[in-house]
């Protein structure tokens, strides 16, 4: 199952999880300090959240999560021959888990990933990805 990914910047984790919980009726399925993931069912949605009071904007980027790293490798592939520029990341670490993801850019400057997790990870990522509100999963 494909679903689509909305990654949100956030002032408050523990208000925002309250907010989202009720919003879609469950719980995160993934909670650390200062993020949080939801993996919502209906309507099939991975929701992000990144605690970054400092943020310009409530959007961090925007992503697909797919089932393989095939299918990760098929959209680069796609990106490609429609003459995007495409960003590999295969086999990263971010926002506690493994993963394989390629990365383009809308014409607005907004951030799309291509992701499938791998595994989780007992790590968030990089200490200046952390920092900022990295665009990850």
């Amino acid at each position: 199952m494909s679903r689509l990914q909305l990654a949100l910047n956030v002032s408050d984790i523990d208000a925002a999880v309250d907010f989202y919980s009720k919003l879609f009726s469950t719980e995160p399925a993934k909670r650390r300090p200062g993020y949080a993931n939801f993996a919502i069912a209906e309507p099939p949605l991975k929701l992000v959240l990144f605690e970054n009071p400092g943020a310009t904007g409530k959007l961090n980027h925007l992503g697909i999560e797919v089932e393989s790293s095939e299918q990760v490798t098929e959209a680069g592939d796609r990106f490609q021959q429609a003459d995007l520029t495409v960003k590999s990341e295969p086999q990263t670490t971010c926002c506690y888990a493994l993963q394989d993801k390629v990365w383009v850019t809308d014409p607005d400057g907004d951030d799309w990933e291509v992701y499938t997790v791998l595994k989780d990870s007992a790590t968030f990522g990089s200490a200046s990805a952390q920092t900022t509100g990295c665009a990850c999963s």
